[in-house]
C-alpha cells in the first residue's frame, strides 16, 4: 500500500510525503517537492521491494567508504603483487582522505565529481584513480551486497592520450643487448633477454621463484600479475637458453631467479645497470616498461592478432594493446587480400 500526502508549509511551499507499506517489510517514507516525482518513487520503491532489491541499500546505510577500503585491503588486495597492492592501496587511501566519513548510502556521482574535477594530476593518473576506486565499488556491490549499485560508473574518465608506443629498431635493439651483456651486472644480459622475449612486467618478471619454471617444457607460471589472474609464459629461444646457463649457476640461499646481492631474499635492482647500457648504447627516451612494448610491437609486426598479443602480455580487453594496431596493418591486408580472393575468384 502507498499513500501521497500534500503539505504546505508556512511560506506556501508545497510538499508530498510519499509512503510505501508493504506486508513483512518496514515502513519506507519520502519527500518531494514535485507530486510526479513523488509518484515515480512509489512505484519504483515497491517494485524494488518485491523484487528484493531495495534493502541492499541497509547495508549502505550502516558502512563508510573507509569500512570498505579496510575490508578491501584485508580480502581483495592480497590477490596482487607486492608493487600492485602499494599503488592500489595508495590510490583508495587517497579516496578515503577525501570521502572517508561518508556512508556508502551518501556517495553519489556528484560526489566523486567534486573531488575528480579538483584533482591536479594528468588525465592518466586521474583515470587510474578513478579505475581503482570503480573497481572497489564493484566489490562492494557484487561480492559483498553492501550496495545496490555502483556510483563510479557514472563518472566519466578523462579523455586519455594516445597510449606511448616507444620501441627499438634492429640497430638499437643490437646495441642495447650488446651493452648489456659488456655490463659488469651479469644478470642485465638475461633479464633484457626474457623481458624482451616474453613482455612480462618488470615486477613480475622480478618475483619469479625456481618453482615457477619448467625449463623442460619451456613455460613458467605468473601467479601474481597486475590484472590478479594467473597467466602462463612460453620460453623460447635465447631466453629460454640463457635460464638454462642461469640455473646451472643458481644461488641455494633463495628462492628467487634474480635474487639482490646484498639481500638474497629481494630481487635485485638492475635500474643503474640499465641506464648505464642504455648511455652506452646512445638509446635515449627509453624505460625498461618500453621493452615490454618492444615485445607487443615485433609481435604485431611478425602476424600476431591484437587478441594474442593481449593474451601474451596479460590485457583482460583489447583496448590497452589497440595502440600497436598500425604496426599489423601489413598482416591485416593480406588477410584482407586472401579474403577477397576466395570469394571472388578472378573477377
Amino acid at each position: 500500500m502507498a499513500t501521497i500526502t500534500e503539505r504546505t508549509a508556512q511560506d506556501g511551499a508545497k510538499s508530498f510525503k510519499a509512503e510505501v507499506r508493504l506486508k513483512g517489510y518496514p515502513a519506507q517514507t519520502a519527500t518531494f517537492k514535485r507530486k510526479t516525482d513523488a509518484k515515480k518513487w512509489v512505484q519504483d520503491t515497491e517494485s524494488a521491494i518485491r523484487e528484493g532489491r531495495h534493502f541492499k541499500t541497509a547495508e549502505a546505510k550502516k558502512h563508510t567508504f573507509a569500512d570498505l577500503a579496510t575490508r578491501y585491503y584485508s580480502e581483495i588486495l592480497p590477490n596482487y603483487n607486492e608493487k600492485e597492492q602499494g599503488e592500489r592501496k595508495s590510490k583508495l587511501q587517497w579516496w578515503v582522505s577525501k570521502i572517508g566519513y561518508c556512508l556508502l548510502a551518501d556517495i553519489t556521482p556528484a560526489t566523486i565529481n567534486e573531488h575528480k574535477t579538483a584533482m591536479t594530476q594528468s588525465a592518466a593518473t586521474v583515470d587510474k584513480y578513478i579505475k581503482n576506486l570503480q573497481h572497489a565499488f564493484s566489490i562492494a556491490v557484487n561480492e559483498w551486497e553492501w550496495l545496490s549499485d555502483n556510483p563510479v560508473k557514472k563518472v566519466k574518465s578523462p579523455k586519455l592520450p594516445r597510449g606511448r608506443v616507444r620501441f627499438l629498431d634492429d640497430d638499437d635493439r643490437a646495441k642495447l643487448l650488446q651493452a648489456c651483456k659488456e655490463s659488469p651486472n651479469p644478470l642485465l644480459y638475461p633479464c633484457v633477454v626474457l623481458a624482451l622475449s616474453t613482455g612480462m612486467r618488470q615486477a613480475e618478471q622480478m618475483e619469479l621463484v625456481w618453482s615457477d619454471i619448467n625449463l623442460k617444457d619451456g613455460y613458467l607460471i605468473l601467479h601474481e600479475t597486475k590484472n590478479g589472474e594467473r597467466r602462463r609464459v612460453t620460453l623460447a629461444g635465447a631466453s629460454l637458453e640463457l635460464l638454462k646457463e642461469h640455473a646451472k649457476v643458481r644461488r641455494l640461499d633463495t628462492r628467487l631467479l634474480f635474487p639482490s646481492n646484498r639481500d638474497p631474499q629481494k630481487p635485485i635492482d638492475l635500474r643503474k645497470a640499465f641506464l648505464n647500457a642504455l648511455e652506452a648504447a646512445q638509446i635515449t627516451d627509453f624505460k625498461w616498461h618500453d621493452l615490454r612494448h618492444c615485445t607487443a610491437s615485433y609481435l604485431a609486426m611478425n602476424g600476431a592478432s591484437l587478441a594474442e598479443i593481449a593474451e601474451i602480455l596479460g590485457h583482460k580487453t583489447l583496448s590497452m594493446v589497440k595502440r600497436y594496431a598500425h604496426l599489423s596493418d601489413g598482416h591485416v591486408s593480406s588477410v584482407i587480400e586472401s579474403m577477397n580472393a576466395k570469394i571472388f575468384g578472378g573477377v
